[in-house]
């Protein structure tokens, strides 16, 4: 009897023992308090060290230090372009425990770089970079001490570093709207805008302006997810998943990959191993934009277990849909219209700039008061336009919840770019990097290569005003047809192969009545053809990705800027605001149109506000009106970067004109 109690005791301890151990095997093991590199810092200004704010750029980091004035004030933008011209330094010191020092991988990532910088740790160079539009990542475990560390980052201004490359380039290259004296955008890996548009100033950022991660790992980690809808019907969907998990074992080892809560074992090599899987959704609910019905989202979770332990999770969101761009011939021309869940869809939307010059300005909070106004607006496409930024990613995630589709262009725009290999291939990683982390989106719904590059190849006369001989035409056409028609569409059949892509937007001009009958358009006839408004009910094309009309931000706004001497068109402030060549005279002209002349500067100020409202409503009910003609009306602009005049609907500070 004692021995058998004996027994029935031992195997109640090894019950609760393994179910201990199962227990064990659903819990992730803690860790480690991060090493964390964000937030103060300090920049060298001449012989002194100020406080740094990381993410930041130098305009705000100076600005914070009163070491100048408000660049949006009056005219400050004149006053402050030095600052780009200058090489700056940044520097923290940060303390490392033994603790934090016990993984075998302790990667740093800085998210985004501005521009030129080299990273040094305890005075070891880890990092070169040179393109704003990548992350960088290092291990930095070799140069990590238990206790005191410094790093330092020192950004060298893009004209300092690419003044002599355009100087010595064997022809000018065309460079958007840049108005700097030597011409150095083309070479840069930057934010176009940031060299100046005709809606914004020139203000050559600096800095870390994106979040810097510090991430350990062991033995193995996941590096990414990938999720695909492969086919849906009714009653089912399969869903592909590809994960990717990097090992530094030297032997491969059994792992086990949990997908929504169901394992598998996986045998894992050293490198890069990349797993596919699918699994089925049954009577999926399909991702819909704005107006068709709900943008419902699913959630995916996996997690890597080595034995006993969870080792690595990541989660992510998609939606269960198919987007289609239909760009083919037919009755009418060329076609240019999406199918969302097989059914056409009329793209009802705006392009979208970057919120702000210093874009660490821009909170989430900002990004959800313009996203809301634009679903409840009943948009249901945004075009992120290619000379800003490849959006943060709070961005595409509210568009997933709102409904927004996303029109995705790659950062190039208005310019011809050098084609050396290095170059090519600092492209190459910038596209690859943000495919991978965009695709996962349901709102995403294109890739277009760049912004108006080929119309204007073909139609602006660069070749006669750049004085290209013929040969040098030939060069830089195939040097760009290399980049926009092979190296990038490849890149997006080979990363996110269900997507569409297209080479440029537009990819019909507006000169000719035949081009409305042919594919996406920029109708500017209205503005920079100085045509009437009535001409937007008789230009239509197949899908209307930019047109619109200026005007001018509410008083309110204005007096952010303005000083109460300022308020009139002839002051310099106002001249300095207007950055089209023909702005303010065209607004009055259409104004007095339709309107008695203004009185006043504020009388101008809000009938440039009511002649802009007329011109846009004449625009888009046109376009809706013309279905399946037209399949698209996409107005420029919806945002704006600084507070002044331009073609947008809604102001810097949020007020809708």
């Amino acid at each position: 009897m004692v021995e058998s109690g004996v027994n029935k005791m031992k195997i109640t301890l090894y019950i609760i023992t393994l179910f201990i151990l199962l227990g064990c095997s659903n819990t992730k093991v803690e860790k480690v308090i991060p090493i964390d590199l964000n937030g103060n810092w300090a920049f060298q200004h001449k012989d002194n060290w100020n406080l740094a704010t990381v993410p930041g750029v130098i305009h705000t980091d100076l600005l914070a230090n009163k070491l100048i004035d408000d660049p949006y004030w009056e005219t400050n933008e004149d006053s402050l372009q030095s600052i780009e011209n200058v090489d700056w330094k940044y520097q923290k010191t940060f303390n490392v425990s033994k603790e934090q020092l016990k993984d075998d991988h302790i990667e740093i990532e800085f998210e985004g770089l501005d521009t030129y910088a080299e990273v040094m740790l305890n005075g070891e160079k880890i990092i070169s970079a040179n393109n704003m539009f990548r992350a960088w990542k290092v291990d930095i475990k070799p140069f990590l001490i238990a206790g005191k560390n410094l790093i330092e980052v020192e950004f060298t201004s893009p004209i300092n570093y690419n003044k002599e490359k355009a100087q010595n380039y064997p022809y000018s290259l065309p460079s958007g709207c840049e108005t700097g004296e030597i011409k150095v955008s083309s070479f840069t890996r930057k934010a176009a805008y940031h060299f100046g548009w005709d809606w914004g100033p020139r203000f050559v950022t600096a800095g870390i302006w994106k979040p810097i991660k510090v991430n350990s790992w062991n033995d193995a980690r996941i590096v990414d997810v990938f999720v695909q809808t492969k086919s849906i019907t009714e009653n089912e969907a399969i869903i592909s998943v590809q994960t990717t998990i990097e090992s530094s074992k030297n032997k491969e080892k059994q792992y086990f990959l949990e997908i929504n809560g169901e394992k598998q074992a996986k045998t894992i090599k050293k490198g890069i191993n990349i797993i596919e899987t699918e699994y089925k959704v049954a009577n999926p609910k399909l991702w819909w934009c704005n107006g068709l019905g709900e943008p419902y989202l699913y959630d995916l979770n996996i997690s890597l277990y080595d034995d006993v332990n969870k080792i690595d999770e990541k989660s992510t969101r998609y939606g269960i849909r198919t987007i289609e761009l239909v760009n083919e011939p037919d009755s009418i021309g060329t076609s240019f219209y999406f199918k969302l869940n097989g059914k056409p869809v009329f793209m009802k939307g705006a392009n979208y700039i970057p919120q702000d010059m210093f874009l660490p300005r821009v909170t989430n909070q900002h990004y959800e008061n313009l996203l809301s106004d634009v679903a409840t607006a009943n948009i249901n496409m945004l075009r992120v336009w290619g000379g800003g930024i490849y959006e943060n990613d709070i961005f595409y995630e509210l568009c997933d919840e709102k409904g927004i589709l996303v029109w995705q262009d790659f950062m190039f725009t208005g310019s011809m770019y050098p084609v050396d290999n290095a170059f090519k291939e600092n492209v190459k990683q910038e596209v690859k990097e943000n495919i991978i982390r965009l695709r996962n989106h349901p709102s995403v719904a294109l890739w277009c290569g760049n912004n108006e590059i080929e119309v204007a190849w073909e139609n602006w006369g660069w070749q006669k005003q750049y004085n290209y001989s013929p040969i040098d035409s030939i060069k830089i056409w195939n040097g760009y047809a290399e980049v926009f028609h092979e190296l990038i569409p490849n890149l997006v059949k080979e990363y996110d192969p269900s997507r569409s892509y297209t080479p440029s937007s537009p990819s019909s001009n507006w000169g000719t009545p035949e081009n409305f009958n042919h594919e996406s358009m920029h109708y500017w006839g209205v503005w920079h053809g100085k045509e009437p408004f009535e001409n937007f009910e008789h230009n239509v094309g197949r899908f209307m990705v930019e047109y619109g009309f200026q005007s001018f931000p509410e008083m309110e706004t204005i007096k952010t800027f303005a000083a109460d001497s300022s308020l009139s068109l002839a002051s310099p402030t106002m001249q300095n605001r207007q950055k089209s060549y023909i702005g303010n005279g065209l607004i009055l002209e259409h104004i007095k149109q339709y309107y008695d002349e203004p009185k006043t500067f504020e009388d101008f100020v809000n009938l440039s506000q009511e002649t802009q409202a007329k011109g846009m409503q004449m625009a888009i009910r046109t376009h809706i009106n013309n279905q399946p003609h037209c399949m698209g009306s996409l107005f420029w602009q919806l945002n704006d970067c600084w507070p002044g005049p331009s073609w947008s609907i809604i102001d810097y500070y949020g007020k809708k004109k």
